[in-house]
């Protein structure tokens, strides 16, 4: 693993919001609006642009930790821009605080984690829980 960056270091990442991105359940739509999940899924995203030019050959990322505290709806069609801000670098973890805004209005806030480790080592955790 190589750390490029410093503490403060930004990666932006922008999205559309969809209709796959809907608050929905088996039971059906709940709001056609940016659900809370595909915002964590999109906030894990932003933070994995750190880690895309952290990890080297042999090496992936695996996600550890995610908060979301979701402040305000965001719309379909709506460009949600994700600003993931690099708090800290512990060994092989990579932690990032990050905001989700539609203009100045913030849709959602909170942090990711994600472990950089050898490809090799995920595999055979993987083959162990089969």
């Amino acid at each position: 693993m190589k750390n490029p960056f410093k503490t403060g270091d930004i990666k932006t990442y922008a999205h559309i919001v969809v209709d796959a991105d809907a608050a929905r359940f088996d039971s059906g739509e709940v709001h056609n609006v940016y659900s809370t999940f595909a915002l964590g899924r999109d906030a894990e995203w932003a933070g994995r642009l750190f880690v895309l030019e952290m990890k080297e050959t042999g090496e992936e990322g695996i996600g550890t930790g995610l908060t979301v505290t979701h402040h305000a709806p965001a719309l379909m069609g709506q460009e949600v821009i994700f600003t993931a801000t690099l708090a800290e670098v512990n060994k092989n973890e990579v932690v990032v605080d990050y905001t989700a805004k539609v203009g100045d209005r913030l849709v959602a806030s909170g942090k990711t984690w994600q472990k950089i480790i050898k490809k090799e080592k995920l595999d055979a955790l993987f083959e162990s829980l089969t």
